[in-house]
């Protein structure tokens, strides 16, 4: 009986180890590994250096939320978030409040579209137009 034992565990540990050696030899053979080098103009750089610095100096339409303390305003800035995941939401601080703020939008037309959305969830909400540049 022990000799039928040992037979037993001798034939599960070789399965045991055929199966570990093939699972290994498969995530070896499968392995994809590589270098990838990309060759980029010069003007590509250029370009996106101007992109960021002029939209980085473009004025948006953004929707004003609500305003109050430090501790209310964060409380806005997340149930915005939950509400609207798909706008971005900041919080301005314009003394003596703090300001939340939504949506960056390039023309009157879009801003007023999604005002009209965020304003039936917050009736004091506010259009605000772009600020005039003083350059």
């Amino acid at each position: 009986m022990d000799k039928q034992l040992k037979i037993n565990e001798i034939a599960q540990m070789k399965t045991l180890f055929t199966t570990i050696a093939i699972l290994y030899s498969l995530n070896s053979a499968l392995a994809q590994t590589g270098q990838v080098h990309i060759e980029q103009d010069k003007k590509i750089e250029e370009l996106l250096k101007l992109y960021k610095s002029a939209n980085s100096s473009s004025e948006y339409y953004r929707i004003q939320v609500g305003f109050g303390s430090h501790a209310k305003a964060q409380r806005i800035k997340s149930e915005v978030e939950v509400d609207f995941p798909d706008l971005s939401s900041k919080i301005d601080f314009d003394s003596p409040t703090y300001r939340v703020r939504v949506g960056r939008f390039k023309n009157k037309l879009d801003a007023e579209r999604k005002f009209i959305e965020v304003r039936a969830k917050y009736p004091d909400a506010m259009l605000l137009k772009p600020k005039k540049s003083s350059k």
